[in-house]
């Protein structure tokens, strides 16, 4: 009888016995979930294009590195992390920095004008004049200026002027989402447009392609590694949007802006030039947040004449038809700089699903003025 008990208390334990041991376990788990020390909570849901809650993915895709980094990789990419889990104090009205980039007068500012009249309290102005101090016709700019310094195209003072402008906008703790401008943008969307497209976006409207041409890939210069590495380099439009936590990222960075300072300008090694206005922010955030940017720009540019500026357009060629198409665009094009030049088309993805591409539009001669403020006023549709 006891040999049997044996047995038979070895096969199958006591229901009793099971069902407390259940009870027990679920207690002790219980009580160390709720003895741990609660962290802020994340959106339910995450989305591939969220760079704001869910930053359980990896933030840095290549986590086995092909080398070992160096001290100051290191240290950059701890901060980085930690910026990019940080969630921006959330202010009764959030506002859009609109941050002008220009030698001097703004031509369009009435244009403006009309686009942020009756939206006071939701956008905030910034004026970067780098030869001549601008004469203001709008209450919306009058005081705006920041200190400025001289900027020449293609010169790394682009770059310096770029900061210069998030620096003075980061000030404002309302400033939620910023936007960097030139003197020949123009508005294509009503405001109420362009604050939701902006306020509710899950990522930072940053363009960034591979370009192996030679004014891609053939800027690249090995004294950038071992930080940046060709296969790294990328692309895009100067012209971008950006949200609060990109923004004090690009403040605080100073490895990879070293980087670009001295390797990647005009008159390099070998004659080639480098613009990095046009790199340094493309291949930052590659490196440091691809999943936080669109890969496309909200400024429409055309490069389709192949020069070395985009088409400038004048009042003659602005016309209804001509608006509608630009904010029709829903997928985004990159010209690649080989002899056989390639067109990379990207989708404009909003939050998930795709949508119009553009909210600002450039290059325009000031003669376009008039035509401009004419189908503002008269058009409800943009």
């Amino acid at each position: 009888m006891m040999i049997g008990l044996r047995k038979y208390t070895t096969k199958r334990p006591p229901t009793l016995i099971l069902t407390f041991s259940v009870i027990f376990f679920v207690i002790i788990v219980t009580a160390y979930i709720y003895s741990t020390p609660t962290t802020p909570q994340r959106p339910e849901k995450c989305s591939f294009y969220s760079s704001e809650g869910c930053r359980t993915r990896d933030l840095f895709p290549n986590t086995q590195f092909s080398r070992e980094l160096t001290d100051q990789e290191i240290e950059s990419r701890v901060v980085v992390k930690d910026l990019l889990n940080f969630v921006p104090l959330q202010t009764t009205t959030p506002k859009v920095a609109f941050m002008f980039m220009t030698p001097g007068s703004l031509p369009f500012e009435k244009l403006w004008h009309l686009f942020f009249q009756g939206h006071e309290g939701k956008f905030s102005v910034y004026v970067h004049a780098s030869k001549e101090k601008p004469r203001h016709i709008s209450k919306y700019f009058i005081g705006r200026e920041i200190h400025s310094e001289p900027v020449s195209w293609g010169s790394f003072a682009m770059v310096e002027a770029e900061r210069r402008l998030l620096a003075n906008a980061l000030l404002d703790p309302d400033n939620h989402h910023f936007v960097l401008l030139s003197d020949s943008c123009v508005p294509i969307r009503h405001f109420e447009f362009v604050y939701s497209y902006l306020m509710y976006t899950n990522v930072s409207f940053i363009e960034c392609f591979l370009d192996p041409g030679p004014h891609g890939n053939g800027r690249f210069i090995k004294y950038m590694l071992p930080e940046v590495e060709l296969k790294d380099f990328r692309k895009g439009s100067q012209w971008f949007t950006m949200k609060r936590q990109h923004a004090i990222i690009v403040i605080a960075d100073s490895l990879y802006y070293t980087k670009f300072k001295y390797h990647c300008r005009p008159n390099m090694e070998g004659g080639r030039n480098c613009y990095s206005d046009e790199h340094y922010l493309p291949t930052l955030f590659h490196m440091l947040d691809p999943g936080g940017i669109s890969n496309w720009s909200v400024t429409y540019v055309d490069w389709s004449e192949g020069k070395w500026h985009p088409r400038t357009f004048a009042g003659r060629d602005v016309n209804y038809d001509v608006l509608k198409a630009l904010t029709s665009f829903d997928q985004s094009p990159h010209i690649t700089s080989e002899l056989k030049r390639t067109i990379l088309m990207t989708p404009c993805m909003w939050n998930g699903s795709k949508q119009p591409c553009y909210l600002f539009a450039r290059k325009f001669y000031p003669d376009a003025l008039e035509r401009l403020m004419y189908f503002f006023y008269n058009t409800t549709t943009i």
